[in-house]
């Protein structure tokens, strides 16, 4: 099968920035979001103001809400919010031909099940092609075309190396994993690490704390990963630690952003309110503590951020908290 053309699966921020990206390298594109407005306004003023603002847009990129023509196309890319990955999933089940590469574009377990999307994609399309897309990336940078470097993971090399030529070019260049599963989970526990991160950012407890925060969360992300069957170097690749470093790193990042907001003591529900795109780390951090709990892994700065977002605990006892904890050799 040739993947000539792309549907895009999801209308927000990185969804319109792939669509785009992929456009300007001469891709057949076609974008579907369920939102008309903004499909009207890619359409007819070439901008996405409400993901994207001061964005001008390729008179090229097409865009619908007519979900049947993004699923019919040859490769179809999936961006949309994984809690509500499984609904879409379902309306795209008539017309997804037999065979159709679906890669998961979006960084998160759902929270209702505690599953990856592979899982997910598995239970609703099962004539579909699993591969997942994931690694150190800012959707404002890739709809710029400055040069990114991603993981493309699928079950085969051949069938990696046909999505890297449909989809990857010179300033979008992929690298072929076979560990769907450690790509998954490295992009799903980054966001709930970048909350933690965000918090002490917000509470101004410096550098170094950042920095201790960090190491001892992505150990804890390995634990996790590898209990799953996760390889160890897919880890310390893109989609693992590159996608750590730039999600812990910037307050760029949407889940940093949000617990900078909680450590200067906003309450969760007002931050949400704000904010028109989703903040993964949010929900996956309920689902990663409660699998952890079934699994026997121990990782208290996701249990932390759990603990604040649920509104168990409040952020200074959950800082005061992991700063009791007794001390250890390092793992």
């Amino acid at each position: 099968m040739s993947f000539d053309t792309i549907g895009i699966v999801g209308g927000g921020a990185f969804g319109t920035a792939l669509a785009e990206t992929l456009c300007r390298a001469g891709r057949d594109v076609v974008l579907w979001a369920r939102n008309a407005a903004v499909v009207d306004e890619i359409a007819t003023r070439h901008t996405n103001s409400t993901y994207l603002p001061g964005v001008v847009l390729s008179d090229k990129l097409c865009a619908t809400t007519d979900i049947a023509i993004a699923a019919s196309r040859r490769v179809v890319l999936l961006v949309t919010p994984v809690q509500q990955s499984r609904t879409v999933m379902v309306a795209m089940r008539p017309h997804l031909m037999a065979g159709t590469p679906v890669v998961l574009c979006s960084k998160g377990i759902e929270q209702s099940t505690g599953r990856m999307l592979t899982s997910v994609l598995a239970d609703t399309l099962p004539h579909a092609v699993p591969a997942v897309l994931s690694g150190p990336s800012f959707a404002h940078e890739v709809v710029r075309g400055l040069p990114v470097a991603l993981t493309i993971a699928t079950a085969e090399a051949a069938l990696g190396e046909k999505l890297s030529a449909a989809i990857g070019y010179r300033y979008f260049r992929l690298y072929w994993s076979d560990d769907l599963i450690g790509v998954q989970i490295g992009g799903a526990v980054k966001n709930v690490l970048a909350i933690a991160a965000g918090i002490l950012d917000g509470k101004n407890l410096g550098s170094s704390a950042h920095a201790a925060l960090v190491t001892r969360g992505f150990a804890e992300l390995r634990r996790f990963a590898e209990a799953q069957g996760a390889r160890a170097d897919t880890l310390m690749g893109l989609s693992g630690l590159g996608d750590v470093l730039l999600t812990c790193g910037s307050p760029v990042s949407r889940n940093m952003s949000l617990g900078r907001a909680l450590g200067q003591g906003r309450p969760l529900a007002e931050i949400l309110d704000t904010r028109k795109s989703v903040s993964e780390g949010v929900f996956t951090a309920t689902a990663v503590v409660a699998l952890a709990g079934k699994l026997g892994i121990s990782m208290p700065v996701s249990e932390a951020v759990a603990a604040i977002v649920t509104g168990r605990v409040p952020v200074d006892a959950a800082i005061n908290a992991l700063l009791a904890r007794p001390f250890k050799q390092e793992d």
